[in-house]
């Protein structure tokens, strides 16, 4: 006969640890599975000098907020799985490590929760996997000469791994710009193929972007007023926590060394066709930029915040036009795929999902009964997915929960 709990929780990261806290608040019966460790996903899909991009005051999981001494700091990798570890021990989390969930189904109104350890009947079943869930495939590599090591930025750990040549990043997101700058500081030719992700600064008129984001009101925009259901993929804008946090994007990779180029078309004998649109793509970013500094000084100006005026922008040195890149002759011996995540819920038996895969929901609310989702990016926020915001969905989603199982 298999185990029965009141509700099952997948994933032990900042979504799932969240709902957990708020269930074991509540004095809900409930399990929390975990494919890996507490972070599994920092742990195992990060590379070794990563650091948060939100400061330390941020890491605003419920009940335990940050309280260490540097607040305007960015904590480096091992500092966010310790304060995950430290969260879960805190409440005394049910977590259960090295369980995977296979498969989740109806039956009999309950959910039956199929893992590496056997089946679990529960009445509700919370998925919180995390906004970073797989990463995406490369249609192109195939296409790639088999003496050119490929990886996904899920993949990359350190300069060291790769071989001693240049590298192609494709894609201009967080960890595309991220990496690039770490390999352009160990000394390695770095080509950057620059998506539509745009960027915004670390710092404006003095003062760090997530406060202004914040104070803005930009964080609690929720999803209902993005233009469209696409919208929730476009990418977290690329800043550095690094070295006391400062901008990273391509303008400033390519005044450091970098050689961007446009989109890669196709690949053919180990040359790279890379097609137009890359000064589409720079204009984009620079008008995304434009557009937040415009909202800061109109809340600056409404509100009549006494803060520094605005430091002029550095011109930008003239871009190469590139049409083709030969990995041979360049000495490109390593393409990595920065080409972001896809969601996959393939495994939820009856789940309804959008045309960009993500499920259904109003809030994280699933229209099947007992069924809910937090951590995804934009579950109702712009903060959702974040340290800073998680635990209001967790809350949320937890309400409806315990009400739906009074009803019942």
């Amino acid at each position: 006969m298999s185990e029965r709990v009141g509700t099952v929780v997948i994933g032990a990261g900042q979504a799932g640890l969240a709902t957990s806290y708020h269930l074991t608040q509540r004095g809900h019966e409930h399990v929390v599975f975990e494919r890996g460790r507490v972070g599994e996903t920092w742990r195992s899909q990060r590379w070794d000098n990563f650091v948060l991009n939100t400061p330390n005051w941020a890491q605003q999981l419920p009940g335990f907020e940050y309280r260490g001494p540097e607040p305007d700091g960015f904590a480096p990798l091992a500092e966010v799985i310790a304060y995950l570890e430290d969260y879960a021990r805190a409440f005394d989390a049910p977590v259960r490590n090295g369980v995977d969930v296979t498969y989740v189904r109806r039956s009999d109104g309950d959910y039956l929760v199929e893992t590496s350890s056997g089946t679990v009947q529960a009445a509700n079943v919370v998925v919180a996997g995390g906004a970073y869930q797989w990463p995406t495939s490369a249609s192109l590599a195939a296409r790639v000469p088999a003496d050119v090591v490929q990886l996904h930025t899920s993949e990359y750990h350190r300069p060291q791994q790769l071989p001693p040549g240049g590298v192609l990043v494709v894609g201009s997101g967080q960890s595309g710009c991220q990496i690039s700058e770490e390999l352009l500081a160990a000394g390695r030719a770095v080509y950057l193929s620059v998506g539509r992700c745009p960027w915004l600064p670390r710092r404006y008129r003095r003062r760090e972007l997530v406060h202004w984001l914040i104070e803005t009101g930009l964080a609690d925009e929720t999803a209902d007023n993005l233009p469209s259901p696409a919208a929730r993929l476009t990418c977290n804008p690329p800043v550095s926590g690094n070295d006391g946090g400062h901008d990273c994007n391509p303008r400033l990779l390519a005044r450091h060394g970098a050689i961007l180029l446009g989109r890669v078309e196709g690949i053919e004998e180990g040359v790279v066709q890379v097609g137009g649109g890359l000064e589409e793509s720079l204009a984009n970013g620079e008008e995304f930029v434009a557009n937040f500094k415009r909202r800061v000084d109109e809340h600056i100006e409404a509100t009549g915040m006494d803060v520094p005026a605005p430091e002029p922008d550095e011109p930008d040195p003239p871009i190469p036009h590139l049409t083709e890149l030969d990995l041979r002759s360049e000495g490109v011996d390593t393409i990595l795929w920065a080409n972001g995540f896809r969601p996959d819920h393939s495994w939820i038996e009856g789940v309804q999902t959008d045309e960009q895969g993500w499920p259904v929901h109003e809030r994280g609310v699933s229209p099947l009964p007992g069924l809910f989702f937090v951590g995804l990016h934009w579950l109702h926020k712009r903060k959702s997915s974040l340290f800073l915001g998680v635990g209001e969905d967790a809350a949320h989603v937890v309400e409806h929960l315990e009400s739906r199982d009074r009803r019942v």
